[in-house]
């Protein structure tokens, strides 16, 4: 079904969180030809008339209610602006904001840039933070065609952008023909991989489909770390003439926006090398940013031939051929044969703009197809934060750290991509042809991926950052060391290079000499055992507009696309956060919400994030509220650290993790105020929903905190600490029993303050029951009472809204009416809609739960929609109007696969026995967890800090975390 999925028809769901290979075991996998589109992807015309995107607005009470922290959080971006930062949200500027994405290229954490579904190259990500939207017009696709009667025909491969007709005056690309319509065109989407399939354009008799691969490979940390993309043309000529067809591929030397007029950059030829010619182009980046080279390349074959123009100028005053003249070179020739290129480099001059080609030419004779490969290739080996550190990035392992390596992997890329597209078939095949499950899922499952590579993402090698020597002048090293004893040189296959070896050993002593300060910070490598292999660490940002790496609160949620395709990333952004929850830092940090200052980081908490300017070092780059004293924080790094163990089996990630997991247990049960065994939020918004305030026991925090201390327990026996599992065990028994008063009798209390919103219907109220269903734990409450609790939110967050085409609602009042008391209780969350329907699917709802979820897809995804395809948002309200575009929370569909996969668990049973030990407290061992949770207790009332509050401070921060 569409929209459904009809319960009686469903079966065990035999598709495992595993290899590409078993899944190649489990079935049989149909022959495709991977270079045209799929039978099942996202589709739009390429001359689709764009949605128009509606940003959200605030009620007249919210605005009254938000005031105080909107004018901090204006001076505070102002104040920032001033100093050459940027804040880590900025509400009051706008961007540019269109529907037409499509699927990004590149792999994971080695930058990105965004392709529309017309075929624009644009958002531009290939510095921390940075995202230039604007499509670079002059990276296009272009084709000619001549017919042996002299007919000719050629266009850009995209429609006309209305751009072109402001930049003719000035560029040579207002000159280029802009034919498409667009109209018998259509895009295909299905990440990581997109076709274009141009019908009769510019020839009637001529079909082209062109292949975008980029290497997203599940379970694959090489490839799947490069920064690249092939383009894989496939030409069929039905005329009963053959045909002389020229490819041609152009790139600016542009990292997106102005960038391109900033002077001094340069191009030069590559050298050839297995029939692959190309360009690569040097860009000198401004604004103390590092360099980026990219490289356009192609493949010569017996029926192709490849020619290069190594530079012309797009606008200005460069030296050289102009943009105007090479497309005419090409319509009258059909190649750059004929061009005299002597081989110098011509830099471009400020104000200036530069640009190379490479061209593909070929005859077709009639009713013959012939292909042609393309790639492009980026390299910008250094990731260059606020702070000044510096860190290569993961592909760098593999290539070196030199910026003309783009060379080396775009022509790896043309060579290797058929084996990639193995590798993906391999893993998306079955689940495409599971026909229990709706089209709509099948497809939006792998698109929503996107994010994992547009979302901002840095995948570094795993080594501490590069330091400034004069860091270190007052100390004595030496650097005579034998090359054979350099860590971070030993996996990277080029050749031999005084650079690089020099480099590397400047590298391994500096971090010998800064090894005190990282081992202060979060940097989990340290906790990797010996033998482990360090794949290095992972940032991704909560969303282009919510500039925070690993926003936890939300990883929860996101982190089961990662579990289920790249396993040892997960692991090693769970290290960070067990290295986080160590770190005290005392410095102070002002509130937006209040005003007041308050410590970055106390020892015991989880982060709210692993900083933004200085990551690792620098935590909690968010400052609307106080996180420390948030309520869901420590039992989501609990859950999702217990999920990792039992999803891998891997103990000695187990052993690592477990100190800090007791520590996030301790310091979370300061917040149980009557012993009752629950904890209680604080009257403010202190945890995900951060502009929904809630006070007392609550459905969301009570449940979680549940749910942890189950997980906790059933941990502590993993790691050998029968004591602190039936400790932990006895814990949660009398958190259940107290948890169960929210019950009203057909769903769970938003909370039990009797406030305007205690009866509202959550969403998100079993989010402690999903988890702990998703790690084969007990359920946290009966199982009449969670179906009733969902269909009660099914009953009303979603079919109450829009019909059902919209998702389920953040808050709905017992009466049918949204709950409007807060910004977000009005607001519908792509990612928690995901998660409820895999909660549903864990209690076997299945046609429900699609039936939740297919919303999102209506509202994101479909052609009737609100244009959010591959930049869906947070969330939108019930007026349709979006916030947080490009957002990190819906890659929560994957928890939806989870729920479906049914994934083999490594844990054991953990059901007690009636008459353990657990039935009665072990006093001592109570004892001793009161005196650590003592000890991690946060002061009760904000204001000047006390002696004992300093020596706290003193003390932690010269403790051997």
């Amino acid at each position: 079904m569409e929209n459904g999925h009809k319960e009686d028809e469903y079966e065990e769901h035999p598709v495992k969180s595993s290899t590409c290979e078993d899944y190649v075991n489990k079935y049989a996998v149909k022959s495709v030809d991977p270079w045209k589109p799929d039978s099942l992807t996202w589709q739009r015309k390429l001359n689709t008339k764009a949605n128009t995107l509606t940003r959200f607005n605030l009620k007249l009470r919210e605005i009254k209610h938000l005031a105080p922290l909107g004018v901090r959080l204006w001076h505070h971006v102002n104040a920032e602006a001033a100093e050459g930062r940027i804040s880590i949200i900025d509400p009051f500027s706008k961007r540019l904001v269109t529907s037409y994405h499509g699927v990004p290229l590149g792999g994971i954490g080695a930058g990105s840039i965004g392709r529309s579904y017309r075929g624009e190259f644009q958002r531009y990500q290939l510095f921390p933070r940075v995202c230039e939207d604007s499509p670079v017009l002059a990276n296009q696709f272009s084709v000619f065609v001549s017919r042996p009667n002299g007919k000719k025909s050629s266009t850009v491969l995209c429609p006309r952008n209305p751009e072109v007709l402001k930049k003719s005056a000035s560029s040579g690309i207002g000159s280029w023909d802009w034919n498409l319509n667009g109209e018998s065109s259509t895009y295909h989407a299905l990440y990581p991989r997109a076709w274009t399939v141009y019908e009769g354009e510019p020839d009637p008799e001529i079909s082209i489909i062109s292949c975008q691969i980029s290497p997203f490979i599940p379970h694959n940390y090489k490839e799947s770390s490069f920064p690249v993309s092939v383009f894989k043309f496939t030409l069929s000529n039905s005329g009963k003439t053959s045909a002389d067809i020229t490819l041609l591929f152009t790139w600016a030397n542009s990292v997106g926006g102005t960038s391109e007029f900033s002077g001094h950059h340069y191009n030069s030829k590559m050298k050839t090398k297995d029939g692959v010619h190309g360009v690569l182009l040097h860009h000198k980046t401004a604004d103390g940013r590092p360099p980026v080279t990219f490289a356009i390349a192609a493949e010569e074959t017996g029926d192709v031939h490849i020619s290069e123009c190594p530079c012309f100028s797009i606008s200005g005053s460069s030296l050289g051929i102009t943009a105007k003249e090479m497309w005419q070179e090409i319509k009258q020739h059909g190649s750059f044969d004929r061009l005299d290129f002597d081989g110098s480099s011509i830099h471009s001059e400020p104000g200036s703009s530069i640009g190379a080609a490479v061209a593909a030419s070929l005859t077709i004779p009639p009713d013959t197809v012939r292909t042609v490969t393309f790639s492009l290739a980026w390299a910008c080996p250094e990731v260059r934060f606020a702070s000044g550190k510096t860190y290569h990035r993961r592909y760098t392992r593999f290539y070196g750290a030199r910026t003309d390596a783009a060379g080396e992997i775009a022509h790896d890329a043309i060579l290797e991509h058929a084996n990639w597209v193995s590798e993906i078939e391999a893993w998306q095949r079955p689940i495409l042809e599971d026909r229990r499950l709706p089209e709509w899922y099948r497809i939006t499952l792998f698109n929503e991926l996107y994010f994992l590579n547009a979302g901002g993402t840095i995948w570094t090698d795993g080594l501490p950052p590069m330091q400034s020597l004069a860091t270190i002048e007052q100390m004595k090293f030496s650097l005579d060391r034998s090359s054979s004893d350099l860590k971070n040189t030993k996996d990277i296959d080029h050749q031999k290079d005084s650079t690089v070896e020099i480099l590397g050993r400047m590298t391994s002593m500096l971090e010998q000499i800064h090894n005190p300060t990282t081992s202060n910070s979060a940097f989990g490598t340290y906790l990797l055992q010996s033998g482990e292999e360090n794949i290095g660490q992972f940032l991704y940002l909560e969303g282009i507009e919510y500039h925070m790496w690993n926003t936890y609160d939300v990883h929860f949620y996101s982190s089961f696309a990662i579990i289920m395709l790249f396993p040892l990333l997960e692991l090693s952004i769970q290290r960070d956060f067990a290295a986080a929850i160590m770190v005290h830092d005392p410095s102070r940090m002002k509130i937006m919400s209040d005003g007041k200052w308050v410590p970055r980081k106390v020892l015991g908490a989880v982060p709210h994030d692993i900083g933004i300017s200085d990551p690792w070092f620098e935590l909690n780059a968010y400052n609307l509220f106080d996180t420390d004293r948030w309520k869901d924080l420590n039992s989501k790094y609990v859950l999702q650290v217990y999920r990792d163990m039992v999803a891998t089996g891997d103990k000695n990630f187990a052993k690592a993790v477990w100190p800090s997991v007791y520590i996030a247990i301790a310091f979370l049960d300061q917040f149980d105020k009557d012993g009752d065994g629950m904890i209680e939020n604080d009257g403010f918004p202190d945890q995900t929903y951060d502009a929904w305030s809630v006070t007392g026991v609550s459905a969301y925090c009570g449940g979680l905190w549940v749910a942890a201390l189950q997980a906790a327990s059933a941990m502590a026996r993993e790691v050998g600490d029968s004591v602190t599992g039936d400790y932990f065990w006895f814990k949660f028994q009398k958190a259940k029993a107290a948890y169960d008063k929210l019950w009203n009798g057909s769903y769970f209390n938003y909370d039990n303050s009797g406030g305007s919103s205690s009866s509202s219907i959550q969403a998100d109220q079993l989010a402690g029951q999903w988890y702990a269903r998703a790690c084969g734990l007990q359920p946290i409450v009966d199982e009449e009472k969670v179906r009733s609790a969902l269909e009660k939110v099914y009953n009303f967050n979603v079919l109450k809204v829009k019909e059902g085409k919209r998702g389920a609602v953040n808050g709905m009042l017992p009466d049918g009416r949204v709950d409007m008391s807060a910004m977000q209780s009005r607001e519908i969350w792509a990612g928690v809609t995901y998660s409820v329907a895999a909660n549903m699917i864990h209690e076997g709802m299945e046609e429900m739960a699609f039936n939740t979820a297919s919303g999102i897809y209506d509202a994101a995804w479909s052609q009737e929609g609100l244009g959010y395809s591959f930049q869906t948002p947070e969330g939108w309200n019930t007026d349709d109007e979006y916030r947080s575009l490009c957002y990190m929370r819906p890659l929560a569909i994957w928890a939806m696969q989870w729920a479906l996969s049914k994934p083999e668990l490594h844990n054991h049973d953990m059901m007690i026995k009636n008459g353990d030990s657990t039935e009665t407290l072990n006093y001592e061992h109570h004892l001793g967890f009161e005196k650590v949770a003592r000890c991690l207790k946060l002061p009760e009332v904000e204001g000047s800090r006390s002696f004992l509050q300093l020596f706290f401070d003193m003390v932690c921060r010269r403790l051997p975390f």
